[in-house]
């Protein structure tokens, strides 16, 4: 428990005061006005006086202030009077509100949801079409393509929504996290989604948390959610945002402060005067970005920006709701930080992350000079804006400014340059006002509503695989080969205004804040700072309707899954542990480095057989190196002597009957929340997965699995330990919270050695790894409840 300073603690005794007060006024409740979440979701209210109700109970029990995402948290704790509340030890069972599912990840937890033998999700669920969309020429032909393609999947998903009485976003809707903030997102409330940029919804104010589908399974049938209690990180802004500087660049800033694995176990809370020179679409994309520096999430206090943006997407009611209960919807005064930073966005310059990390933050002043110190290739093959994270109305209108000027002065784009809309209403809405014309006048090409290139889902054609070459987005995330298959691209992170700036000189040399561009004149201009509206003065345009609600009458909805099908296939339980010690176990690989969740489960073409168990599985690990032979998908088989690809020799250790282990670097699993990486070792007989330290997502998915997710107690032990070494782990008959196993190690040359390891496992977790995997234990209560 927090241990409050003098400055705390009377600032509790003046909340009692307050809270005192306003019992004595007898106010009415929260509760007694109902509003949906949604225009989209008449039946299904926002439900603040749980929120009330909890916190009166949680402030009794902790007689501290409270953090905004504390008092979101404990508001929805299934059980606040009993549940123990300490943060970063503390497992946290809550109830959140609703669930978002991506269409790569929902094929895998739609299939998990049927295996349950539940009817209906038990809280207000959607599926998006953002995923499987390949950019290769430009919006309307990729799309049709993608239809086409994707047939079998978009009818599955059509379908089993249907059937189960969820929300379905067509392909063509756009990409999830922008719908969501949309239509769903609401101030105070409490979100899971199957997709690591989940967090996005933090700018309207929302815990909003990236999960693998099983987390999500659990809340569809009724069954809390749980969380290690995170610690709170904060950021407190100063100053006023201006400038060539964006609200991208608060992010890339506090990325290159934490790094990718600093915000782990940890929610970053946003405060301070400077909040207010934020759009709330800007607080999203610093919540978004949040993911790469392994926050549970990041959200902001709300505000009348946000409230802005609630009544500019017909949602006044929800703004006005949310106001009266703003009390509730901000930290308490003398709230405490496990951490705080200060960043004066006065003083923050624009930055550019990369390459291969999004944490190698360089400030735009020092860019030129970093990437000729690092032979970082100059000339910029594609600038490419837009993702989830930088593809509201604000961002694309702040970047077609700059585009028009250079378009005054005879200039198109020297580098290829697309466009990627966050969602049909800002695609419609920024064709009617002119900026897909401005945009398309310099030869730009505007792709899908569509995650595209951001997840690798780009057909591209101007380099060879391999090339040395230099690209520039406005994306979130830049891992080796992350957005074109291509390891030798060097790819960078920044905002879309500087990503478009970028574009029109093509040279990673420009900086438009001190240099000039020569205009077809001839004669030098310099780009003025790039300005746009917040928010459309005539309005958003919906554009095509492209939602499709469950029907009144579910009974005759059949779901389609083809037994033949090799992108869908009907899932079979695990086997439960057998309850023996493991023993002289081979090491699959031993990983070298940063491996990443694209390294265990790649995306790109791999994404069409996210349904389909058996055939993705031949993806693990192929791109993870061996620390053997500084390879990747080449390790020795050490049962026949003869190397070959990683998914291979664990299928055939699987066959026949060798469970096997990977050993793993510093954060592991970082990334997305693809729940693939986990279930495709658990399919080729994998019992543990051993590591420095675990990102937390994949940890959580790894045990969701029924597979050990152990850690070693020293980290330097991971050097111990070679590819060649057979192990066993100890302890598991006595597998207990907090009880450290020990990893036996057995060298070639027949000495031995014990080195211990420590875990992360509660008593409910214990029991997904004996029954198998955790839709194994609820399939056996379901069934205990039906008999």
């Amino acid at each position: 428990m927090l241990k409050l300073s003098n400055k705390s603690a009377n600032a509790w005794r003046a909340l009692q005061r307050q809270c005192a007060a306003g019992m004595a006024t007898a106010a009415p409740r929260i509760g007694d006005t109902k509003v949906p979440m949604s225009l989209l979701e008449k039946d299904a209210f926002i439900n603040y006086q749980r929120i009330e109700d909890n916190l009166e109970v949680v402030r009794a029990r902790l007689q501290r202030p409270l953090t905004l995402s504390e008092k979101i948290l404990y508001g929805h704790l299934d059980d606040p009077h009993g549940q123990d509340i300490t943060r970063g030890v503390s497992y946290l069972k809550l109830r959140p509100d609703r669930v978002a599912c991506q269409d790569a990840t929902a094929q895998m937890a739609l299939l998990q949801f049927m295996s349950a033998g539940m009817d209906t999700a038990a809280v207000p669920t959607t599926v998006h079409c953002d995923h499987l969309i390949e950019a290769q020429v430009g919006g309307v032909k990729d799309l049709d393509r993608a239809i086409n393609i994707n047939k079998e999947v978009y009818d599955f998903l059509a379908t089993a929504t249907a059937k189960y009485g969820l929300g379905f976003w067509k392909p063509g809707s756009g990409i999830i996290h922008q719908i969501i903030l949309e239509n769903y997102a609401f101030p105070g409330g409490l979100m899971i989604g199957t997709d690591s940029h989940t967090p996005n919804a933090g700018g309207l104010g929302m815990i909003a948390c990236g999960v693998g589908g099983a987390d999500a399974v659990d809340v569809m049938a009724g069954i809390p959610w749980e969380l290690k209690c995170p610690k709170v990180i904060g950021v407190n802004l100063t100053g006023k945002i201006g400038g060539w500087t964006t609200p991208k660049d608060v992010i890339l800033k506090v990325a290159g402060i934490l790094t990718v694995k600093g915000g782990t176990g940890a929610i970053v809370e946003y405060f301070g005067p400077g909040v207010e020179s934020l759009s709330c679409t800007g607080m999203a994309t610093i919540c978004n970005m949040g993911a790469e520096i392994g926050a549970t999430t990041s959200l902001f206090p709300y505000n009348n920006r946000m409230g802005d943006y609630l009544k500019a997407t017909n949602r006044g009611n929800i703004a006005d709701y949310a106001q009266s209960f703003s009390h509730n919807l901000r930290a308490d005064k003398g709230a405490e930080y496990d951490q705080v930073i200060d960043i004066n966005l006065s003083e923050l310059e624009p930055h550019v992350n990369g390459p291969f990390t999004p944490d190698l933050a360089t400030p735009i002043s020092k860019f030129a000079e970093e990437a000729k110190k690092n032979g970082w290739p100059e000339e910029i093959k594609v600038g490419l804006i837009g993702s989830c994270t930088n593809s509201s109305y604000e961002d694309l209108g702040r970047s077609a400014s700059i585009v028009q000027q250079a378009l005054d002065n005879g200039l198109n784009f020297k580098s290829k340059f697309t466009v990627t809309p966050g969602s049909e209403q800002v695609r419609a809405t920024i064709a009617r006002d002119g900026y897909v014309g401005t945009f398309e006048e310099a030869g730009a090409v505007v792709l899908a509503n569509a995650c595209g290139p951001c997840i690798g889902q780009w057909d591209r054609k101007d380099v060879k695989k391999g090339e040395k070459n230099t690209i520039v987005t406005s994306y979130n995330r830049n891992f080796t080969g992350r957005n074109d298959a291509n390891p030798a691209t060097h790819a960078f992170v920044t905002s879309p205004d500087l990503t478009t700036a970028f574009a029109l000189a093509g040279t990673l040399s420009f900086n438009p804040l001190t240099d000039s561009l020569t205009g077809a004149d001839g004669k030098p201009f310099k780009l003025a700072e790039p300005s746009s509206n917040e928010l459309p003065p005539l309005g958003y345009d919906p554009g095509e309707n492209t939602f499709q609600p469950p029907p009144a009458d579910r009974t005759s909805v059949n779901v389609a899954v083809s037994p033949t099908s090799d992108r869908l296939q009907l899932l079979k339980p695990f086997p439960p542990w057998d309850g023996k010690t493991p023993k002289d176990l081979p090491i699959l690989i031993k990983v070298k480095g940063k491996c990443t969740t694209d390294h265990i489960s790649a995306g790109g073409p791999w994404l069409k057989y996210r349904g389909h168990l058996e055939n993705i599985s031949q993806n693990c690990l192929i791109g993870a190196i061996n620390i053997e032979n500084n390879e990747a998908n080449k390790v020795k088989n050490q049962l026949t002597g003869e190397y070959g690809p990683v998914p291979k020799t664990a299928a055939y250790y699987r066959d026949h009957g060798v469970k096997w282990v990977v050993i793993g670097d510093h954060n592991y699993g970082e990334g997305s929340s693809r729940e693939h990486a986990a279930l495709e070792p658990r399919f080729l007989g994998g019992l543990a997965i051993i590591t420095r330290s675990f990102a937390r997502i994949h940890e959580t998915n790894l045990k969701k699995q029924g597979m050990l997710a152990l850690t070693f107690v020293d980290p330097a032990d991971y050097d111990r330990v070679l590819p060649s070494d057979k192990v066993s782990i100890l302890g598991l008959e006595s597998f207990a919270p907090g009880k450290n196993l020990t990893l036996l190690v057995k060298h070639e040359n027949g000495t031995t050695e014990e080195i211990p390891l420590a875990h992360s496992f509660n008593e409910g977790q214990i029991e997904w790894f004996k029954a198998g995997s955790a839709l194994n234990l609820m399939a056996a209560k379901a069934k205990g409840k039906q008999a």
